[in-house]
């Protein structure tokens, strides 16, 4: 189960908790990402799949050892968490251009 707080950021129920220094971690909360969160994780892998777990890493402010860690489930729970930070709100109007 995922909540959004009022903050907008994701707070992902674990189905499986890991382990991590030596506290059990049963939810991770992903905030909003902001383009040097997309800068950062750019640096910081060199394929796609190491750039999103730096990404995620660095939202849930855990390391990257610990999203490693997640079971496989849990971690597409965070990629539909971080899927809906970057789809537009269907309540916004949509911007238009007048010459």
């Amino acid at each position: 189960m995922t909540q959004i707080k009022a903050s907008g950021a994701a707070v992902i129920a674990l189905a499986y908790p890991i382990e991590t220094e030596g506290t059990t971690v049963s939810t991770i909360t992903l905030r909003r990402p902001k383009v040097r969160d997309m800068l950062a994780a750019q640096q910081a892998g060199t394929t796609d799949q190491e750039r999103e777990m730096h990404m995620f890493a660095n939202l849930a402010e855990v390391s990257p050892e610990a999203i490693h860690d997640l079971d496989l489930g849990d971690y597409y729970k965070l990629q539909k968490a971080y899927e809906g930070f970057l789809s537009l709100p269907q309540s916004k109007p949509e911007l238009s251009v007048s010459s």
